[in-house]
């Protein structure tokens, strides 16, 4: 047996792991590629994916990063199943519905612009309809539940925590009288996360396939998250100005709902400042949460059976219609605008930023995960100046990064369930996150548990042999993208530039720490140099 890392392999995005044996081939995830433009160009050939010789796919949750390309697999042969959990199909149908049409909107968009230069029409990734053709493949399986898709394999789907339906995978196949046990983690949840359930335990596996986001750091406490919350409420409010919070359509958007439900409840909230959920698609998720109550956690189940809604809110607006979402930047006075995309980087939020991030009584409110590469990025970075719509706009709002709403395990959750593996001989590959945050983790599991522990590449194919030491394939020179050193020397420059802005606080600590913190720029200055001489 073996498996290609087709995507997530040291990025954030596109997950996507193919199993070959000796009778089937099929998938786990089947995520869109985000971020630059290099790295989005993988969505467009999935010839190297052989989606007609995929039997099936194995899809943990719906976020995009893990499901985006099903449509786009569909139009180029895949007809086999698609496994998964209700909630998770649920919500497939609004996400793939709602991706398609975003594709079919940019291309659009860039034929315009093309046809008057004289060049060529622009076809979408996919469209709507490769999407509804995706969705009867879809067959539901319950949590716990264990199937058998072809003989000699069981799998089955086990709550992770993260978002709604979202699961981890136990898949156990026989291969020539061989057993072999393999867990894939998707997106392993926060425990104590607000409406979802804690990560199921796991405690045996041949080879786990272990998701690192936050492999290199913890988050806050809920506490701190939610104080720091109302603390950019306040602000605002007090200034007259909005609070802008970019989030994902799905669990983020719910969760602040929530979050602001609690605050509310706490006297934190004013009454008269008016909450937008300005997406259609956040719209449509909120009511797909509320008819898989089963799945939430036992706390939020109890609310609801007391009649307490806690993704409701008296002074909440729904604005599905694009007049009304135009319309909220037109009401003056303090308000509070959930929108997507989470990264800031697509859809209504940016228009938001557009109208708001340059007033300095506003504030910006990141509460999840920013990848290399988008605007939300550069905003916690500490850009001065971000561009959106072809226009420079600057940064005057205070921003706000609350990594404790994260639906992701941050490093000690993510060792704590680890902890629970007694498989001392089980190897370990590092999925899901930026290769430096992988290495940090990487090193921390062998020294706590003695793991084996690799962090594969984008391509990358190795053998799969309980009991043996796993060899590493090289991956093809056409995985490796162009480097962006436009973004890596703006980020350089933002960076250096926020450094200097907090000289007199780096001055007024002691003199130890100083003398440590100028001996370690002065080694990033001779690496900087090393690198200017030799280009």
């Amino acid at each position: 047996m073996k498996i290609k890392f087709m995507g997530a392999a040291r990025t954030v995005t596109g997950s996507c792991y193919i199993l070959e044996t000796d009778s089937h081939r099929f998938a786990v995830d089947c995520g869109m590629h985000q971020g630059n433009a290099e790295i989005e160009k993988r969505n467009w050939d999935v010839s190297i994916y052989e989606p007609d010789n995929i039997d099936f796919f194995l899809i943990t949750h719906a976020h995009i990063d893990h499901s985006g390309l099903l449509p786009r697999m569909v139009q180029k042969g895949f007809k086999g199943k698609i496994y998964t959990t209700a909630p998770t199909r649920d919500l497939l149908e609004i996400l793939l519905l709602d991706s398609a049409h975003i594709q079919e909107m940019e291309a659009q968009w860039k034929s315009k612009k093309h046809l008057r230069s004289g060049e060529k029409h622009i076809k979408p990734l996919y469209t709507q309809k490769d999407a509804q053709a995706t969705l009867p493949l879809i067959e539901v399986i319950s949590n716990g539940e264990t199937f058998q898709p072809f003989p000699g394999a069981e799998i089955s789907f086990k709550d992770a925590g993260h978002i709604l339906g979202a699961s981890l995978i136990e898949l156990s196949i026989e291969e020539n009288g061989i057993p072999a046990k393999l867990v894939f983690s998707g997106d392993i949840g926060r425990p104590a996360q607000l409406m979802m359930e804690d990560p199921s335990i796991v405690d045996a596996a041949d080879f786990l396939f272990l998701e690192s986001t936050y492999g290199n750091r913890d988050h806050k406490n809920e506490d701190d998250s939610l104080r720091e919350l109302a603390e950019a409420i306040a602000y605002s409010y007090g200034n007259k100005e909005k609070v802008i919070i970019p989030a994902f359509a799905v669990e983020r958007t719910q969760e602040m709902m929530y979050c602001l439900y609690l605050l509310s409840k706490d006297g934190r909230l004013p009454p008269d400042m008016p909450v937008y959920l300005d997406s259609p698609l956040a719209i449509k998720a909120t009511e797909i949460f509320r008819h898989h109550t089963k799945y939430l956690d036992e706390e939020t189940r109890e609310l609801i059976k007391k009649g307490e809604d806690p993704l409701y809110l008296s002074q909440l607006h729904f604005t599905p219609t694009t007049e009304e979402s135009i319309a909220i930047n037109n009401v003056p006075g303090p308000a509070i605008i959930i929108s997507a995309s989470g990264m800031a980087d697509a859809g209504r939020i940016k228009h938001h930023l557009r109208h708001n991030i340059w007033r300095e009584g506003a504030s910006i409110v990141f509460v999840g995960f920013q990848a290399q590469g988008t605007t939300g990025r550069k905003i916690v970075d500490g850009a001065k100046k971000i561009r959106l719509f072809n226009e420079e706009i600057a940064v005057k709002a205070r921003v706000y990064t609350i990594n404790g709403f994260s639906a992701h395990a941050g490093q000690s959750q993510l060792l704590e369930w680890l902890s629970h593996f007694k498989s001392r001989d089980m190897q370990i590959f590092l999925i899901h996150g930026e290769y430096t945050a992988q290495q940090v983790l990487a090193d921390m599991i062998k020294e706590r548990f003695g793991f084996k522990v690799l962090i594969p590449g984008y391509l990358e194919e190795t053998s799969l042999e309980p009991g043996r030491v796993l060899a590493r394939v090289e991956y093809p020179e056409k995985a490796v993208p162009r480097i962006d050193w436009s973004y890596i020397i703006e980020d350089i420059g933002t960076r250096f530039a926020r450094l200097k802005e907090k000289r007199p606080s780096l001055e007024s600590r002691p003199w130890m720490e100083q003398t440590e913190l100028r001996d370690r720029l002065l080694e990033l200055n001779r690496v900087l140099t090393e690198i200017n001489s030799e280009i």
